[in-house]
Order: C-alpha cells, then sequence, then structure tokens
C-alpha cells in the first residue's frame, strides 16, 4: 500500500511550498488508494510554536486535506509528534554507536566556533573535523553533555535515484560527520526523518528540491541501519512571476492569508495542484475529483513552477461564478460579521443573497465586495474622485432632485419602472443615458462601476436611493460651481 507523508516543522507559518507538499501527497495518497500521514516534525524547540502549529492544522483542513493518521486522529504508527518520539531516536542512535557507525562527541560550542573562525579564516565551508571521532568516548543519547554524531565514509560517493531526476550523487569527502542527537537529547531532522520514515513504512517521500542535499546523507543513514530508503520525488520551486524565489514581496505566501483574503479552499487546491504538475492536456479548472483521479508521477515537472498571483485571482473567479447565490452568501456573511456589517444573529438572508446574485460576476475574491459592495451596508461618506469630475456637473443636482421626486412616486419599485422614469427624463432633457445613469450611481453608491444600475437600486430599496439621491444633489450644489 502507499504511504506518504507530510512533516511539517511548527516554527511558522505554512508557507506555501510547503503546502503544495502536501497537496501532492494528498492527491498521490487518494489516487493510488494509499494513506496520507501527518506527522509533526517539531524537535526545533527554540522555534516551536503551539500558533504554527495550529496554523498549519487549520490551513490543511481548509484545503480539505484530512489525513489518516496523524494528531487528532490516532493511528497504528504513532505517536505523531517527534518530541514523543525520544526513546526511539535514543535506541537507534545507541544501536549505530554499539555498531561503530556513531560516536559520542563532547566538543564544546566554544571549540565548534574555533574551528568555524579557522576555516572561515581559510574561506572554506564549515565542517566538523572530526576531532571526537576515534576517541571512544562512552556516553549516552540522554547526556547533556555530548552530541551523537554519525561516522559518513570519507571516501567514494553517496547516490540515491530520484523519481523525476534520476541518480544523484555525492562526494562522501563534501559529508559532514552529522549529529544525529543533539545535547537536549532531542533528534536532528537528518536522524528523525529516517527512523520516522522507516518505522512509519512510508513508501514514497515528496518533499522540495531543497532537500536533495540532505538525501545524500539520509541515505548513508539508511544503509548503516539495513534499511530500504522510500523512493523519493524531489519537487520543482515555485518562483515568483520575476522567476526569483518566492517571498513576501510577491505577495502573501502564508496559506491563512489566501483564507483571509478570500481566496477559497476549492480554487487554491486547484490552484496548487498545478504547480509543478500537468495534466498534459490545456484543462485548468479541475474538480478534486478529477485531480485525484488524474494526478500521476509522469505530469510531474523539474522545472521551476511560477506562482502567478493574477492567475489564482482569476481562477478564484471562476470558482465564485460556478457557486450557488447561496452558497456564495454563505461563504459572505463571515467577513460581513467581520467587517462589523452585520449583527451575529440577524440578518435578512433575501437581501443578502440579492447581494451576491448582483455582484458574483464581479468578484475574484470574496473580500472584494468591501470595496466594491460596501453601499449595500454603509452609506458611502465620499464619491469617487474621477467621477465626481466626470458626471457631477452643477446641473446635475436639479436633474438629480427631480429623478428622486419621480421615483417617490412610484408604486411599483421596479427595475422596469424606475428605468421608465430615467427614460422619460432623457427624452425631456434630450441627453444620451448615461448622462443620467452614471450620476445616479455615483449619488447612491459612491461609485462609478458596478452591478446593473437598476437591479441595484432595486436590492437597496426605494427609501435609501431616494436619501442617497437628494444628499448627493445638496453635495452637489454645495461644493460644485
Amino acid at each position: 500500500m502507499v504511504r506518504v507523508r507530510f512533516a511539517p516543522s511548527p516554527t511558522g507559518l505554512p508557507h506555501i511550498g510547503n503546502i503544495r507538499t502536501a497537496l501532492f501527497n494528498y492527491l498521490f495518497a487518494r489516487h493510488n488508494n494509499g494513506k496520507f500521514i501527518l506527522r509533526i516534525e517539531d524537535t526545533d524547540r527554540e522555534r516551536y510554536t503551539p500558533e504554527a502549529l495550529g496554523a498549519i492544522m487549520n490551513g490543511l483542513r481548509w484545503l480539505g486535506l484530512e489525513w489518516d493518521e496523524g494528531p487528532d486522529v490516532g493511528g497504528d504508527f504513532g505517536p505523531y509528534f517527534q518530541s514523543k518520539r525520544l526513546n526511539i531516536y535514543h535506541k537507534y542512535a545507541k544501536k549505530l554507536v554499539d555498531e561503530g557507525k556513531a560516536y559520542y562527541c563532547d566538543c564544546s560550542p566554544e571549540r565548534l566556533e574555533k574551528v568555524r573562525a579557522e576555516m572561515r579564516a581559510k574561506k572554506l565551508n564549515f565542517m566538523y573535523d572530526r576531532h571526537c571521532r576515534e576517541r571512544g568516548i562512552k556516553s549516552d543519547p540522554s547526556d547533556p553533555n555530548t552530541v551523537v554524531r554519525f561516522k559518513m565514509p570519507l571516501s567514494g560517493e553517496s547516490c540515491f535515484d530520484d523519481v523525476l531526476r534520476g541518480k544523484i550523487c555525492f562526494d562522501n569527502a563534501t559529508q559532514d560527520d552529522i549529529v544525529l542527537i543533539k545535547s537536549d537529547g532531542f533528534p536532528t531532522y537528518n536522524f528523525a526523518v529516517v527512523i520516522d520514515d522507516h518505522l512509519m513504512q512510508i513508501t514514497h517521500i515528496f518533499r522540495g528540491e531543497e532537500f536533495i542535499s540532505s538525501a545524500g546523507k539520509h541515505k548513508h543513514i539508511y544503509d548503516a541501519l539495513g534499511w530500504e530508503p522510500p523512493k523519493m520525488v524531489h519537487l520543482a520551486m515555485i518562483l515568483g512571476k520575476d522567476r526569483s524565489k518566492l517571498s513576501k514581496r510577491h505577495g502573501a505566501t502564508a496559506i491563512t492569508e489566501f483564507e483571509k483574503q478570500g481566496i477559497s479552499a476549492e480554487a487554491m487546491f486547484n490552484f496548487l495542484a498545478l504547480l509543478g504538475w500537468s495534466p498534459k492536456d490545456d484543462t485548468e479548472i479541475f474538480s478534486r475529483s478529477e485531480l485525484i483521479k488524474r494526478f500521476n508521477l509522469d505530469g510531474l515537472s523539474t522545472k521551476p513552477a511560477i506562482f502567478d498571483f493574477e492567475k489564482l485571482e482569476w481562477m478564484n473567479g471562476e470558482y465564485i461564478r460556478m457557486m450557488s447565490v447561496e452558497e456564495l452568501t454563505s461563504k459572505l456573511i463571515p467577513m460581513y460579521k467581520k467587517w462589523g456589517w452585520l449583527d451575529d444573529d440577524e440578518y435578512d438572508m433575501e437581501y443578502l443573497n440579492s447581494i451576491s446574485a448582483a455582484m458574483q460576476e464581479r468578484l475574484k475574491k470574496l473580500s472584494d465586495i468591501k470595496e466594491l459592495g460596501f453601499y449595500f451596508f454603509r452609506e458611502p461618506t465620499e464619491y469617487d474622485a474621477k467621477g465626481v469630475k466626470k458626471n457631477f456637473k452643477y446641473e446635475r443636482a436639479e436633474w438629480l432632485k427631480y429623478i428622486a421626486d419621480k421615483f417617490e412616486a412610484l408604486d411599483d419599485w421596479t427595475e422596469p419602472a424606475m428605468e421608465g422614469v430615467v427614460r422619460d427624463y432623457m427624452k425631456v432633457l434630450n441627453v444620451g443615458a448615461g448622462k443620467l445613469i452614471h450620476p445616479i450611481r455615483l449619488a447612491v453608491s459612491g461609485l462609478t462601476k458596478g452591478p446593473g444600475l437598476f437591479e441595484m437600486l432595486k436590492i437597496l430599496g426605494k427609501d435609501v436611493v431616494i436619501r442617497r439621491m437628494r444628499k448627493a444633489a445638496k453635495w452637489i450644489e454645495e461644493n460644485v460651481n
């Protein structure tokens, strides 16, 4: 059975590259009727934060990446927090020491810094000088005065096979005697990942290409323990549109930020699946089930994937338009509450659904409605400056007051009735539609663009529209010459 894992370190918010890795693991597991495991690599106790752990788990659940084994759900291969597996790591570290494949080291931080300075002076990359390698120090993995180091071969090369990249080799002479167990008794990443992947029977490892340099070290540890490594799949990097490493200067990079911006989980799932994987055709919009059915290793690429924020917004807009009006409303309500536009308990669903129907075609992100549709909930406090210059000429004040009076006289607040009033007055003034429609829109919404004018007016209601038109007319009289 295929068994894959996502093994994040809870030291910061989950980066988009990490979540893409989790997504590929998930898709591969589901495609092959396998298991998707979540394992928390929390051995960096100085940088560990509960907030980061919560963000990771919430981000996965937001995307629908439910794990089959791991925190909250359990499983047969736990514990799934590395901090709770120390006795396991100590057991295998002792085994390697007893077999002469690892050793205890009591070099102080001061000595290591001296060696580091000497190598820096020679313009060499730091490597431990193996001072303790043959000293035969007696200790224990839990001893705070020593660490456990691996005896790296001093010559030859180490190779492993990558599913995407073929055979990759490293010169052993450039490999350090890496630390396996630190002085605090916790394992290093390089050691714990090997032990856990083997004991949890992981069959395939999907991770970023930045981990290629670690794979040679891992291969030596596998060999020393007599274990067969899982199949390795090192995924291509994700770059910004300028082809530099994706960073905050390109925009949001933490999965939690996209949720706050109003990117839907369905759109993000679809978008991430296409970062480094191709369906081998021009299809871009996929359902979750379609992606699971079509995802395979043949579609993976070693070329860097480009994170295009504009394309993500386009795709998100497509997903918004595929929603029912009721579903869109349900996703917007939490934002309305967050912005203070709705009371927690009482609101008019018919009114909210009519807003969703009117705005659905115009939204790329759910959060766009804060700028594009605020006037459905709040009185405009200012008018678009360019719109004022073009549409709030002095005589328009009288026009707005005239139409407001005609609107007030209507018995039937319908789109045809309102349109009839406006078109009749156009004939009286002998002007084009825009000369009236644009000032009315600006008066009522404060904006120059939006849904159909009469649809917007109907949603807002007769009293609101008349009040805002008269208010705008007064503003023009007071501010326009």
